[in-house]
């Protein structure tokens, strides 16, 4: 039976950006599906072991009902975590302002010295572009850094789709086009 067991869940530093704390990345808790029974129970409490307080979920509800774990969030709830939830589709990238929320929330997390973990099915394309994202908020960070780093820590198929690699490579131009729209957004007068 594979449980989250000690090493399950990959701790990225995260000094590029000057934070103290790591950011934990793992596969789906409790999942029941194919090959892998894991047992919800014991993988929250696992999670504890890491002194984990909020949680990023990507997966959608439909996927937490394929692999079993329909209550996953409220599970998380119950055991006194604080959850984020931001569905994607598995092999999918978000559009640039929801990624720019979820990297906002990341952030608050983060500065506030909270043990975060992020998290998708197989904590490998959702959670390490989301974990790259993060890392290329940093100016010294390119994306081909951290790609390389994230598959140093969760192996050569994190950031899994040729989608989620090019968004990467175009994260910074697209970011900075968002906000500059998002800046002009405001100004505009509703009188005419």
């Amino acid at each position: 039976m594979a449980l989250l067991a000690a090493g399950a869940v990959k701790q990225l530093d995260l000094a590029v950006l000057n934070y103290q704390q790591s950011l934990g990345i793992c596969a789906l808790p409790g999942c029941k599906f194919k090959d892998v029974r894991r047992n919800l129970q014991k993988d929250l409490e696992d999670l504890k072991s890491y002194n984990i307080q909020d949680v990023f979920v990507f997966c959608t509800k439909g996927e937490m009902v394929k692999y079993r774990v329909p209550n996953l969030l409220e599970s998380y709830q119950q055991e006194g975590f604080m959850v984020h939830h931001h569905p994607l589709p598995d092999g999918s990238v978000p559009d640039i302002a929801s990624c720019w929320k979820i990297l906002e929330e990341l952030r608050i997390c983060l500065e506030n010295g909270k043990t975060t973990l992020v998290q998708c099915y197989g904590g490998l394309g959702r959670s390490c572009l989301i974990a790259a994202c993060l890392l290329q908020l940093s100016d010294t960070m390119l994306p081909e850094e951290a790609i390389n780093l994230l598959r140093e820590l969760r192996g050569t198929r994190a950031i899994q789709t040729v989608k989620q690699y090019n968004y990467l490579h175009d994260f910074r131009d697209n970011v900075a086009t968002y906000l500059e729209t998002k800046e002009d957004l405001p100004c505009r007068s509703v009188s005419r």
